[in-house]
């Protein structure tokens, strides 16, 4: 300001008018102004050149400083530019882009996580991990950083429909997708491409689960921002591997190929995918783990809207005619009937069975950003804070005994004595009690499926 002092003979009110723009460019093109005091020292001297030229002019002092104060204001925002390009930005902003979508699939049951997940509340919609957020709001909180809430979609049961608008209440209505009936993972995906379609053929999309845990979520979202950028420059289906860090039985897998010279790929973690592998016995995942081919299948895409769609016209032309009959009914009131109809007719299949496996387009990207697809209680115990005998123990009033290498969830006022278990999984819900060794995890869906046909739905 006292550079100024020299020049405040006169004045010219058109002077005000051109610091309010100056100040306006500055926020607009190098950020708010509030990011721009905090973030870049520089950046906020020029501002407050800008405000004092600003108040100068307001006063009628101005005269020869309308041209230093104007130069002050481009001076602003030239720096706002540079500075949250070139200099700093602690806050880690993401930007977004309008033609970026994400789809969360958010229909299943999580029949492995029973008894604590039922049908009427499955694990997407609980706070399993104890943070006093539910799973699907974490993933909605990942995603939103670098996606416009108009571009998040949800595809869910019309039983969770409701839950997902109480529990995610920022994003449009209209973008909760729901299934009158559970038809795996392929339908899902293509309800929710014709839908984005009618908004914008031009998309790239993000495709995953509602309810894997991430723990390095700036490293996720840089590999996701990665992901989005191939697929809109090639005619890819693209989906994540994760570096093994143990022989798993509970994950697929993937094997990368080796890039050919004349390949398209300029990133040492972008592959072509060889084979997708199912769930493997103990001892051929040992063998994948230690060849350094093989990858965990996270079940999270990323694909352009064009790609995917000529993916199920070649691979599953019959669940894609079934969603391309509605392409007038999106968006109207005849679409709920049209889905429930679709839904009917439309086979049960996986977007990896039905089309993953096939395409020969498919590619991967590796990294490691802290994932666990949490499906089951095992790896949900890898996860949780643990006593000095390795036990994770969720009740205020459970008495341990001899106890080692066990996962106790019980309601927090029921008194529990547990005496010499090592290794075992003990949960209760409302009226089940689950008591199970932690190497027979898997079984824990055949014991759902004994427990329907026995006794019907209500233990489900």
């Amino acid at each position: 300001m006292a550079l100024l002092l020299p020049f405040t003979m006169g004045g010219s009110p058109i002077a005000g008018v051109i610091m309010l723009a100056g100040i306006f460019y500055g926020a607009m093109y190098g950020g708010s102004i509030t990011s721009i005091l905090v973030n870049i020292p520089g950046e906020a001297a020029s501002v407050v050149t800008c405000l004092d030229g600003y108040q100068m002019a307001r006063q009628g002092r101005a005269g020869p400083a309308l041209g230093v104060a104007a130069f002050g204001s481009f001076i602003a925002g030239t720096l706002g530019v540079i500075g949250l390009m070139f200099l700093a930005n602690p806050l880690n902003i993401k930007s977004m882009n309008k033609n970026h979508y994400c789809v969360i699939m958010a229909g299943g049951v999580g029949s492995r996580f029973w008894p604590l997940s039922r049908s009427v509340r499955p694990k997407q919609f609980l706070d399993i991990l104890g943070t006093g957020k539910t799973l699907i709001r974490q993933t909605f909180e990942r995603f939103e950083q670098i996606f416009p809430l108009d571009n998040i979609f949800v595809v869910t049961s019309t039983d969770y429909g409701q839950v997902v608008h109480e529990q995610i209440p920022e994003i449009p209505y209209d973008n909760i997708l729901m299934e009158s009936m559970r038809r795996n993972t392929a339908p899902c995906i293509a309800y929710a491409c014709y839908k984005i379609k009618h908004r914008n053929p031009k998309a790239s999309m993000i495709v995953a689960p509602s309810d894997h845990l991430i723990i390095k979520e700036a490293r996720f979202l840089d590999v996701v921002e990665q992901g989005l950028d191939f697929v809109k420059k090639e005619d890819a289906l693209l989906t994540l591997g994760i570096k093994p860090s143990r022989p798993e039985t509970g994950y697929g897998y993937i094997q990368i190929g080796r890039s050919s010279a004349k390949s398209k790929i300029h990133s040492k973690n972008l592959s072509k995918v060889k084979t997708f592998t199912e769930k493997p016995d103990l001892k051929l995942a040992r063998v994948f783990y230690e060849s350094g081919e093989f990858y965990w299948n996270a079940g999270i895409f990323l694909w352009s809207l064009s790609s995917i769609l000529n993916a199920f016209e070649t691979y599953l032309p019959d669940v894609n005619s079934i969603f391309a009959e509605g392409e007038g009914h999106y968006y109207t009131d005849k679409e709920r009937d049209f889905i429930d109809n679709a839904y009917a007719e439309c086979k049960s299949i996986s977007i990896d069975y039905g089309v993953m496996e096939k395409a020969d387009n498919v590619y991967v990207i590796t990294s490691d950003f802290g994932w666990s697809d949490l499906g089951t209680w095992g790896s949900l115990y890898e996860q949780l804070d643990k006593d000095e005998n390795e036990n994770s123990i969720t009740g205020d009033q459970v008495m341990p005994y001899e106890l080692q290498n066990c996962l106790v969830n019980v309601p927090w006022d029921k008194l529990v004595v547990l005496q010499g278990l090592k290794d075992y999984i003990v949960v209760e819900s409302d009226d089940i009690l689950l008591v199970c060794r932690m190497k027979d995890e898997q079984k824990i869906r055949n014991f759902v499926q004994d427990v329907q046909m026995k006794l019907g739905e209500d233990y489900i």
